[in-house]
This record gives C-alpha cells, sequence and structure tokens, in this order.
C-alpha cells in the first residue's frame, strides 16, 4: 500500500507542472482572440478540479484501503500469535500425552506380565481343579460301589438274619411244649462247640440265643397250654384301668420291672384303644406326626378284632398324597388281608386272617427303603416278606398321621367302610427296621426297643366314640 501510494503522488507532481506549462504557453502566443483563451483557462479549471475531486477521492479510497490492509495486517498478527499460542499448547499437550501414553505403556506392560502370571496360575489352578475333581470323581464312583455293596450285603444279612429269627421264633414255640421228662432234648438243640473257628458270627448268635432259650425252659416250670395266646411278662402298672390317655409305652427298658404273669395273659403293655363301631367319628390323630423323612419304619401293635374284616389301623397323608402310608382294609377286601401302601399307588397286600379270631395278636409291619424290603410279623412269627417295594423312595415329613380311618384328604376324608373296629395297645413306630430278636422280645414282653419316635403317648382323641384305657392286662380291657 505505501508503494502505490507514493507512485501517485509522483505521478501528479510531475503531471501538473507539465500541464501548467503547457497551458502558460498557449496563453503568450497572440494567436486567436482573448475570449476564448479565458473560456479555455475556465475548461482547463475546471478539468483541475475534477481531476483534484477525483485524485482527492482516489487518495481517500487508498488511505481507506491502508486503513483497511494495516487492520487486516493487525489481525493476522493476532492470529499468528493465536496460532503460536495454539501450538505451544498443543506441543505441551502432546507431550504431557506423550508422557501419559509412556506411563500407560509402562501400565500395560506390568499388566501383561501380571497377566501371564494370573494365567500361569489359572491353568496350574485348572489343572489341579481337573486332577481333584477326577479325583473326587473317582472316589465318588468307589464310595458308591462300596455303598450298593454295603447294601447288598445289608440287605443279605437282613434277610438272614429275619429267617435266622423265624427260625428262632420256631424254636421258642417248641420249646414251651416240652415235658420235663424230654429237659434232656434241650441240648440236642444246641449245637456242640467242638470247633468254634467254623462257625460263623450267624451262627455264634444262633447258639447264644438257643442257650438262653433252653435256661429259660429250665426255669419256665410245668408244660402250659400251646393253645393260650401269647404271654405277656411286663410289670403290669398301678392296679384299676380309667379312660384317659396318661399311661405311656416305655421308653427305657431298664426302667421297666419284668415279671411274669398268669399264662396267657398280656400285661403291661401301656395305653389301650378301643374302635367301639365304624362311626366316621371315631379317629385318633397322632402328634407331631413324622417330623424327618422316613427311609425305613417299623410299625408295631397289639390288635384285637372280632367285625371280620381289619379295616384302617394307620393311614398317613400329606398335601400332595392323600395315601404316603397306609394299612388299612375295607369291605370290598378278602376277610383279613390289608392293603401295605407307601406312596401311593404303589402296595403290597399282607395276610393278616390270624386277627379275625377276636383275640389279642402282636404285629409288626417293617420297611426299609433298602431294596425296598418288607417283612410282616404275627406273634413273632415272619408271615410275609419281599422286596422291590418302594426302594429308594422316603416317606416327606409334615403329614396327618392317623389311626382307626383312611384319609382320602389331609385330616379328613374319612369312609366308613374302611373303618377300624376293635382294639390297640402298646402301638409304637420306630423310623428303623426293627430285627427279627427286637420284634420277639417286644411280642413276649421281654425288652422295649429303644428308638420309638410315637406311641400312643402321643395320641389325641378326637370326639367320637373311642376310647382311651391303661389296663393292667389286655384281657381285661373292655
Amino acid at each position: 500500500m505505501g508503494c502505490s501510494w507514493r507512485k501517485t503522488l509522483s505521478f501528479f507532481l510531475v503531471f501538473v507542472p507539465i500541464y501548467l506549462h503547457g497551458a502558460s504557453s498557449q496563453e503568450a502566443a497572440p494567436v486567436g482572440p482573448r475570449k476564448p483563451f479565458f473560456e479555455r483557462l475556465r475548461r482547463l479549471e475546471e478539468q483541475f478540479r475534477r481531476f483534484q475531486e477525483v485524485t482527492w477521492t482516489h487518495l481517500q479510497n487508498i488511505a481507506s484501503n491502508y486503513n483497511v490492509s494495516y487492520n487486516v495486517d493487525v489481525r493476522f498478527r493476532s492470529l499468528a500469535e493465536e496460532s503460536q499460542a495454539v501450538a505451544q499448547a498443543v506441543n505441551r499437550s502432546q507431550a504431557s500425552v506423550q508422557g501419559e501414553l509412556a506411563q500407560l505403556k509402562a501400565w500395560v506392560r506390568k499388566l501383561q506380565r501380571r497377566g501371564r502370571k494370573v494365567d500361569t496360575r489359572l491353568r496350574a489352578l485348572d489343572l489341579t481343579l481337573g486332577e481333584r475333581s477326577q479325583q473326587r470323581a473317582r472316589e465318588r464312583k468307589a464310595h458308591k460301589a462300596q455303598r450298593d455293596a454295603l447294601q447288598d450285603s445289608l440287605a443279605r444279612l437282613e434277610g438272614l438274619v429275619h429267617s435266622q429269627g423265624a427260625r428262632l421264633a420256631a424254636l421258642e414255640g417248641r420249646l414251651p411244649v416240652a415235658h420235663p421228662g424230654t429237659a434232656a432234648l434241650g441240648p440236642a438243640l444246641v449245637p456242640t462247640p467242638t470247633q468254634p473257628e467254623e462257625l460263623g458270627p450267624t451262627s455264634l448268635k444262633l447258639q447264644r440265643d438257643r442257650q438262653e432259650l433252653r435256661a429259660a425252659s429250665e426255669h419256665r416250670g410245668p408244660p402250659q397250654d400251646s393253645s393260650a395266646p401269647l404271654q405277656g411278662r411286663r410289670e403290669p402298672p398301678a392296679s384299676g384301668s380309667h379312660r384317659v390317655l396318661s399311661g405311656t409305652a416305655p421308653k427305657d427298658p431298664r426302667q421297666q420291672a419284668w415279671s411274669p404273669q398268669v399264662p396267657g395273659e398280656i400285661c403291661g403293655v401301656g395305653p389301650t384303644l378301643v374302635f367301639p363301631n365304624a362311626s366316621t367319628r371315631n379317629v385318633v390323630f397322632l402328634s407331631p406326626g413324622f417330623v424327618t423323612a422316613l427311609r425305613a419304619l417299623s410299625f408295631c401293635s397289639w390288635v384285637r378284632t372280632a367285625s371280620g374284616r381289619l379295616g384302617t389301623l394307620l393311614s398317613y397323608a400329606t398335601e400332595d398324597n392323600d395315601n404316603k402310608l397306609v394299612l388299612h382294609g375295607r369291605d370290598s377286601l378278602l376277610p383279613g388281608s390289608i392293603h401295605f401302601v407307601i406312596g401311593d399307588p404303589a402296595f403290597r397286600e399282607l395276610p393278616l386272617q390270624l386277627l379275625l379270631d377276636g383275640q389279642w395278636h402282636h404285629i409288626c409291619v417293617i420297611w426299609t427303603s433298602t431294596q425296598g424290603r418288607y417283612w410282616l410279623h404275627v406273634d413273632r412269627r415272619l408271615v410275609a416278606t419281599g422286596s422291590r417295594f418302594r426302594e429308594g423312595y422316603e416317606i416327606p415329613p409334615g403329614g396327618s398321621l392317623v389311626l382307626g380311618q383312611e384319609q382320602d384328604s389331609v385330616g379328613g376324608g374319612f369312609d366308613s367302610s374302611e373303618a377300624f373296629v376293635g382294639s390297640m395297645s402298646g402301638l409304637a413306630i420306630w423310623d428303623r427296621a426293627l430285627v427279627p430278636g427286637e420284634v420277639a422280645n417286644l411280642a413276649i414282653g421281654k425288652e422295649f426297643p429303644t428308638g420309638a419316635i410315637l406311641t400312643l403317648a402321643n395320641a389325641a382323641l378326637a370326639g367320637g366314640f373311642v376310647q382311651g384305657a391303661n389296663c393292667t392286662c389286655l384281657e381285661r380291657c373292655p
């Protein structure tokens, strides 16, 4: 801008003198009249004024353009300064970012090293866990095989024990009818222990039991009538009877003093329940019922009935199944037969025709989920047995347990055709399978097995005509 202004000023200073010199030369010439000269001079003056105005306008434009260019230069300088500041800030930020990136790279390298260490540890842990899982799987297989073998051995042992118990019961039935003159036959029943090392544990136990039976037969005195019912030998409680269930089954056998009773009597068995008719109001609840799941069960009781059928002895119902555990008979069944139900619809039909003679009989129904084995004992004798009945099953807790009626719903839905008519006494339930020796001792009043979870002490009468009594001997009960 400064150069163009200087060029314009130089041109103006050169052009004006030349123009004035030409005008003066024309004025000095004598040619022509005087008047045209002044006119030319006026025109020239006007042209000069116009030129001056144009020049002034041009100079003003140049000045304004110079100011604009100056402002633009200032702006450019400010922009350059700002750009430099921005560049410096960018450089500083780039430097800080580079430093942070270097730190991040260092952290990443550290994390990678730690990750490799963790991966190594995880692989080692995975290998260790895999080996342990394989070892545990092998141990589980071995334990399962041992458990299966133990269950098989236990099942065989239970079968052997019950068979030996049946033989012992048969021997016990023969001993009371022997005459005094035949007492010498007692030793013949016991094998001579010439070679004890050849006898197994079961044979030794059988030998000891037979020796005990022989000693008992020597102190038993004169023979009695073999047709009489089984003799109870519990020490009777206080004399008299009443209609309140205040007595309890013996909890500890050591607290009971056993002594012989009159032949043909069953004494000291505890409370007695009498169901006089088939009314659906005749029901007894056992509380609190089963509080834990049962994988084995033993139900034993003295029973007397003369109605021609047994009816329902026991019924256990839950919300999802009203026949979780039932011992019941009805009009449509064969007289004396009873259905043993565990987890409806599975059941077994048990023969109990011996109970229809109007006399007291002792029954024990035993079941275990191991191979689903079950046994029925009547008056110490094994009358029915089987297996594969609800194998591995558990009777759930929390249901309603009643005597004398069959439940079609929890605590109700009774039917008179399935009601029990008769008497029960000495009822008890165990959460294990009693062995034949315990069943025999219970039937003859020798010893009450330990661990009973329910007895008639847990009974609660629910109205109706059921009578509760504590009889000195069963034959004296109503």
